[in-house]
């Protein structure tokens, strides 16, 4: 197959490392970033720089880009795909993409609208920490806005042949309402966590538990706002939820209540294995 990537940052580099890795596909990109473009062409992220000419012919497009950016990316490069097409955005949020996709096949009912996101990721942004084996063994989750089964099953086959392994088809709402737990509230929590005076104190006395929490405090603001934002109403749902767990910890611990502080713990200690086992139910 012809493969577009509009993008190329960590998640639009990674995707065509693997593809161009992968010797199956001609890869074509396009960054507005020259030096972005430069160094994808060095460590082999596509195969040729992609022209709105070579837009007509490609299978199937990626548009890996921020929020903001691929709705606007969205609109222009739809209308120059050929006949039963796929384009497809990688952003962290669905439903803002899905309103658009819909608003857009209206005109384009030839073109089909997936919208995915690639869960895998670093604290690092930008080409130069993409790597052809970041979606190894990752979840792809689909979105089906507006596009027939075939291109769905050709997006899903593709999406194995990346490395993912394992794909799940839900909708926007769905997406959006979990991705607000699993991911955006981790990014509050830990931008919120590092901002404590003693973390200019923690050399020599850390392990796993602070390296594992302030991980993802290494974000794009920029990118991450707009996600937060957009997702606000599923997001804010989250965090107040943890505001309402914290404090009940918080007044066990000044009441010194010992026995109230344990049920707290062992709370949680059962309700992350029963989220483990739901995890193992579901692969197996």
């Amino acid at each position: 197959m012809k493969i577009g990537i509009i993008g190329l940052g960590l998640i639009g580099g990674s995707l065509g490392r693997t593809l161009v890795k992968s010797g199956l596909h001609q890869v074509y990109a396009f960054d507005i970033n020259e030096e972005a473009l430069k160094f994808g062409a060095v460590c082999d992220a596509y195969d040729f720089r992609l022209s709105d000419d070579d837009v007509k012919e490609l299978d199937v497009l990626f548009v890996a880009l921020y929020q903001e950016q691929t709705l606007t990316a969205l609109e222009k490069y739809c209308k120059l795909l050929k006949k039963g097409a796929i384009i497809a955005d990688c952003c962290g949020n669905k439903r803002v993409v899905e309103n658009k996709m819909l608003e857009l096949s209206k005109t384009y009912k030839n073109i089909n609208f997936i919208s995915t996101h690639p869960m895998a990721g670093r604290e690092f942004s930008g080409i130069k920490h993409s790597t052809s084996n970041l979606f190894q063994n990752a979840s792809m989750i689909i979105v089906p806005v507006s596009a027939d089964i075939r291109a769905t099953a050709k997006l899903k086959s593709l999406s194995y042949e990346i490395g993912f392994s394992n794909v799940v088809l839900t909708t926007a709402d769905e997406h959006d309402r979990i991705i607000a737990y699993t991911s955006q509230l981790a990014h509050v929590v830990s931008s919120a966590y590092i901002k404590s005076p003693t973390a200019l104190s923690y050399m020599g006395f850390s392990a796993g538990s602070f390296r594992d929490m302030t991980r993802v405090a290494r974000l794009s603001p920029e990118m991450w706002s707009q996600l937060m934002i957009s997702n606000g109403d599923n997001l804010s749902k989250e965090i107040k939820y943890v505001i309402n767990s914290l404090s009940e910890y918080l007044t066990a611990i000044e009441n010194k209540d010992t026995e109230s502080l344990k049920e707290l713990l062992q709370d949680g200690n059962q309700k992350k294995l029963i989220a483990e086992k739901m995890k193992n139910k579901k692969l197996d």
